[in-house]
């Protein structure tokens, strides 16, 4: 079993967003443009200041846990972020 963890944010961040997941154990991650509507308004992946990424990373628990805590430490108070973990399994988990 793996975790799925998914980060939705304000595109600025990606840059500095995916080096912190290195740092932090992630092995690989995939990255998405993504639009929607939340709490802070409609967002549209197509206009700079409003675009957001989606960030899928698969990794096990205790790199998910040390990831999911320190993006809350980082970023939450000043950021548009939604962070979210599932259970998944995974063919070829020693990938990941």
């Amino acid at each position: 079993m793996r975790k799925l963890l998914t980060v939705v944010c304000e595109a600025a961040l990606e840059d500095t967003l995916l080096r912190d997941l290195e740092t932090l154990g992630a092995r690989g991650y995939t990255v998405t443009d993504a639009r929607g509507k939340g709490s802070r308004g409609r967002r549209d992946a197509t206009w700079g200041p409003h675009a957001n990424i989606r960030i899928e990373v698969l990794c096990n628990a205790p790199t998910a846990g040390a990831i999911t805590e320190a993006l809350r430490e980082r970023y939450y108070d000043n950021y548009s972020m939604v962070l979210f973990v599932a259970d998944v399994e995974v063919l070829r988990p020693e990938k990941f």
